[in-house]
C-alpha cells in the first residue's frame, strides 16, 4: 500500500500541472490578472468616452448645428396662393473662455482615467502578492511537513529493528510510530492548506500556481510617482478644470441662425427671397450660476482634502514597510543561526542514540526542536520576501 504521503504528494503533482504555463514571477501573473479584471474592459469604455469629450472641446461651435425648415400659406382663408418657406441654420457659440476650459476639463478627464488604471492595476499588484506569498509559505509548510515525515518513517525504521533486535523496549517502538502518525498527520493539513493557497491564486490570476516566485528587490522609492498620488492630484485637476468651466459658463450658450426666407403674396407674382441673421443671448441666472460654483467649489475641496490625506497614508505605509523589512530580516537571520544550532545538536543526539549514550525521549524532544528551527527559518525567508514586496507595494512600484 502507498504511503499517505506519497498519495498526497502525487495529488499535489497532478494539481500543479493542470492548465497552461504558470507565472513563475510576480509581473506575470499580475498580466494574468489585468486581463482578467472586470473593471479593466470599463476603463477601456472610459478612455473612449474621454476621447470623445476632447473631440467635442475641440468643435467650432459649443454644440451641434441645428436646421429648421417652416412654411407659411392662406389656403385655410382666402387661399390667393400666398406662400412662404423659411429655411433656418443655427448653432451655438462658445462662451469667452469657455472653450478652453471645456478643452482643460477633457484633458483632465483623460489624466483621470490614466491615473486611475495606474493605480488599480497597483491595488491588483497588492492582491497578487499576497496571493503569491501565501502560496509560498504553504507550500514552505508543506515542505517541511514532508521532511518531518521522512525523517520519523526513518527512524521508526531504525527503532523497529533495534526492538526486534531487543535493543530497545516496546515503549521506544510505540513512540516512533506515534512520530510518525503525527508526521503524516502534519503533510495531510499543509496539503489542505496548500490547496486553498492555490484556489485562490487560481481565482485571482486565472493561472496554475508557480512551483516558486522570484523574490522583489527593495526599491528605494517610486520611479514615476506613487499611482495613487498620481490619481488623486489628477482628480484634483480635473476638480480645478470644472470649476473654470462653471466660471465660464454663466448663461447658456449664445446662437447664431442664418434665416432664408422664400416668399410671394398671390398666385401668380413672382417670388422673393430675404436673407436675415438673428442672434440670441441667453439671460444668466444668477442662481442657477451660483449653484454650479459652489458644487464646482466643494468638489474641487474634496478633492484637495483627499489628495493630502492620501500624501499622508503613503508616507505611513512606507514607513510601516521599511520597520517590517527591518524586522523580518533580523527574523530570517535569527532563525537561520537557531536552525544551525538545531541540526547540530540533533547530530549529536544521533550519535549518542546509536551508540545507546541517549534515550529516545531525548532524542525525539531535540528532533521536535530542530524541525521546528528548521520550520520557523522557512517561514521567516518567505515573511522576508513578502516584506519586501509590501515595502514596494507601499512605495507603489509594481513587480
Amino acid at each position: 500500500m502507498p504511503s499517505v504521503s506519497v498519495l498526497l504528494a502525487g495529488l499535489l503533482l497532478a494539481l500543479l500541472g493542470v492548465g497552461g504555463a504558470r507565472a513563475d514571477s510576480l509581473a506575470a501573473a499580475l498580466d494574468a490578472a489585468w486581463a482578467r479584471h472586470p473593471q479593466a474592459a470599463a476603463l477601456a469604455a472610459r478612455s473612449d468616452a474621454a476621447a470623445a469629450r476632447t473631440a467635442l472641446a475641440a468643435a467650432p461651435t459649443a454644440g451641434a448645428p441645428s436646421v429648421a425648415v417652416g412654411h407659411l400659406g392662406d389656403r385655410l382663408g382666402r387661399d390667393d396662393g400666398r406662400r412662404e418657406w423659411e429655411i433656418e441654420l443655427a448653432a451655438p457659440l462658445w462662451l469667452p473662455g469657455q472653450q478652453a476650459a471645456r478643452q482643460s476639463e477633457a484633458a483632465g478627464a483623460e489624466a483621470v482615467i490614466a491615473a486611475s488604471r495606474a493605480a488599480l492595476r497597483l491595488h491588483l499588484a497588492g492582491r497578487v502578492r499576497d496571493a503569491g506569498w501565501a502560496v509560498a509559505a504553504a507550500r514552505a509548510a508543506l515542505d517541511t511537513a514532508q521532511q518531518r515525515e521522512a525523517s520519523a518513517r526513518a527512524l521508526e525504521a531504525g527503532v523497529l529493528r533495534r526492538h526486534a533486535a531487543g535493543e530497545l523496549a516496546r515503549i521506544d517502538a510505540n513512540l516512533a510510530q506515534g512520530e510518525r502518525l503525527a508526521a503524516q498527520a502534519d503533510v495531510a493539513e499543509a496539503a489542505t492548506a496548500l490547496r486553498a493557497a492555490e484556489q485562490t491564486w487560481r481565482a485571482l490570476t486565472g493561472l496554475p500556481a508557480p512551483a516558486a516566485l522570484d523574490e522583489e528587490r527593495a526599491a528605494d522609492a517610486a520611479g514615476d510617482g506613487h499611482p495613487e498620488l498620481v490619481a488623486a492630484t489628477a482628480a484634483q485637476h480635473a476638480a480645478q478644470a470644472r470649476l473654470r468651466v462653471a466660471e465660464a459658463s454663466r448663461r447658456d450658450a449664445p446662437e447664431l441662425a442664418l434665416r432664408l426666407v422664400r416668399e410671394r403674396d398671390a398666385a401668380g407674382e413672382p417670388w422673393g427671397s430675404a436673407l436675415g441673421v438673428q442672434f440670441k443671448l441667453p439671460f444668466a441666472s444668477a442662481p442657477q450660476a451660483r449653484l454650479n460654483d459652489a458644487a464646482a467649489r466643494a468638489e474641487l475641496a474634496e478633492a484637495a482634502a483627499t489628495l493630502e490625506q492620501a500624501r499622508q497614508a503613503v508616507t505611513l505605509e512606507v514607513e510601516r514597510a521599511r520597520a517590517e523589512l527591518d524586522a523580518a530580516v533580523r527574523r530570517h537571520d535569527a532563525a537561520q543561526m537557531r536552525q544551525a544550532l538545531a541540526a547540530d545538536t540533533l547530530r549529536l543526539a544521533e550519535k549518542a542514540f546509536a551508540l545507546g549514550e541517549a534515550d529516545l525521549s531525548t532524542l525525539l524532544r531535540l528532533r521536535a526542536t530542530a524541525l521546528d528551527a528548521e520550520a520557523e527559518r522557512a517561514r521567516q525567508r518567505v515573511a522576508r520576501a513578502a516584506a519586501v514586496s509590501r515595502l514596494n507595494q507601499a512605495l507603489g512600484v509594481l513587480p
